[in-house]
């Protein structure tokens, strides 16, 4: 029992600190790169407006929110996990992948960039991640 209990708290507190990292990440972003002059980028209605004046750099910060967020929750959840680890960091890499397939849904993007987002940002950094959690030294 003890162990169900805790790889459910695996997943529990890797989504959550996956999304603390890319929520993060999102909200910083504007300070690093600088969006279009006179756009709001907080809001969906803001990026749809944006959408056209947007350039390729504009999108590193979002890819990085998402790689870096599922990679940190599927770390965490591998670490926690007391049993199936990478089953456990995989799982993380697929609810952040169905979160990415929402957001390319509601949001207009780039066709090249919702191919990158959603083929190596999210079940690859899971991958690596859980290969970093069962890999003995």
């Amino acid at each position: 029992m003890k162990s169900i209990l805790r790889n459910i708290l695996a997943v529990l507190i890797g989504i959550v600190v996956g999304g603390f990292v890319n929520i993060t990440i999102i909200t910083y972003s504007g300070s690093i790169i600088p969006p279009p002059e006179g756009t709001d980028m907080t809001t969906t209605e803001g990026l749809i407006a944006a959408a056209d004046l947007l350039q390729p750099i504009h999108y590193l910060m979002p890819f990085l929110a998402h790689a870096l967020g599922a990679f940190v929750g599927a770390l965490i959840a591998g670490l926690i996990a007391a049993t199936h680890k990478m089953t456990f960091a995989l799982s993380i890499g697929l609810v952040f992948l169905i979160g990415g397939i929402m957001m390319v849904l509601s949001v207009p993007s780039p066709t090249w960039f919702i191919v990158v987002d959603l083929v190596l940002a999210y079940i690859p950094m899971a991958y690596f991640a859980g290969k970093m959690t069962t890999n003995k030294a």
